[in-house]
C-alpha cells in the first residue's frame, strides 16, 4: 500500500503543477482582457458624444440603433481587424471602433468625399476614438482590392450597386468565423441589392441572415468555411 500511494503521489504532483500553471495563465489572460475592456473614461467620453449628437446625423449615416447592432456583433465575437466601406461622417465607425477599443482591435474606414471625411476625423477625435481608427480618403472601388487581410469584420454601406464587388474582393480575406455585414438589406428596390443578396445567400461557406430590428435591414453573413 505504501509503495502504491507513493506512486500515486508521484503522478498526482505533476498534475497539480500543471493545473497551477494553467490557472495562472488563465488569470493573466483574464487580467489582460479586463484591462482592455474596462476603460471607463473612454466609455463615458463616447457615450457623452453619442448622446450629445443623437438625432443630428445626416449625410448617409446609419440610424443610431443600427450602430448598436454593429457594436454588439464586434464585441460578442471579439473581432479585432475590421473594415468599413463608406464612412460618411462617422457614426457607424464610432460604434464599431468603440467595440474594438474593448477587444484591442482597429478599424480601417474608407470615404470618398473629402468634406465628409474631414468631418468624420473631427468626430472621431471628439469621441476619443481616433487611435482605434485608420480613416482613409479614397475611392473604395480601387482601395478595397488593395487592402491586405486577413480581416474578421466588414461593414459595407457605400454604393449599393457595387456591393457584390466589395464582397467578392473581401470574402477571400475574411477569416473563418469572420462576419461580412451590409446596410440596406431590406431595400431590395435599390439597384444592386437583390443581386448581392441572392449571391451571398447562395454561398455554401457563408451563413447569412438579415437583422430585421433595423428598418433598413442589416445583412449578417458569417464565413463558416473556406471555399
Amino acid at each position: 500500500m505504501t509503495c502504491e500511494t507513493g506512486s500515486l503521489n508521484k503522478v498526482f504532483i505533476p498534475f497539480v503543477v500543471i493545473a497551477l500553471i494553467l490557472t495562472s495563465s488563465f488569470s493573466i489572460r483574464s487580467g489582460i482582457c479586463k484591462e482592455i475592456r474596462d476603460n471607463k473614461v473612454l466609455d463615458e467620453q463616447v457615450q457623452i458624444f453619442l448622446e450629445t449628437h443623437k438625432g443630428t446625423w445626416h449625410d448617409w449615416n446609419i440610424p443610431y440603433s443600427d450602430g448598436k447592432v454593429l457594436y454588439n456583433l464586434v464585441l460578442k465575437n471579439n473581432y479585432k481587424k475590421a473594415v468599413e466601406i463608406g464612412t460618411s461622417t462617422g457614426l457607424s465607425a464610432i460604434w464599431i471602433a468603440w467595440a474594438l477599443s474593448k477587444t484591442g482591435g482597429k478599424l480601417i474606414t474608407i470615404e470618398i468625399d473629402e468634406d465628409r471625411y474631414k468631418q468624420a476625423l473631427a468626430n472621431f477625435k471628439q469621441a476619443g476614438l481616433s487611435e482605434y481608427i485608420d480613416a482613409r480618403l479614397a475611392d473604395s472601388h480601387e482601395l478595397v482590392e488593395k487592402l491586405q487581410g486577413p480581416f474578421d469584420f466588414v461593414f459595407s454601406d457605400a454604393d449599393k450597386d457595387w456591393s457584390k464587388n466589395y464582397f467578392t474582393a473581401l470574402a477571400p480575406k475574411l477569416e473563418v468565423g469572420g462576419c461580412f455585414t451590409a446596410h440596406n438589406a431590406r431595400n431590395t428596390g435599390m439597384k444592386g441589392i437583390k443581386e448581392f443578396l441572392d449571391y451571398v445567400k447562395g454561398l455554401p461557406n457563408f451563413k447569412t441572415t438579415i437583422d430585421t430590428t433595423s428598418s433598413s435591414g442589416i445583412l449578417i453573413s458569417y464565413k463558416i468555411a473556406e471555399d
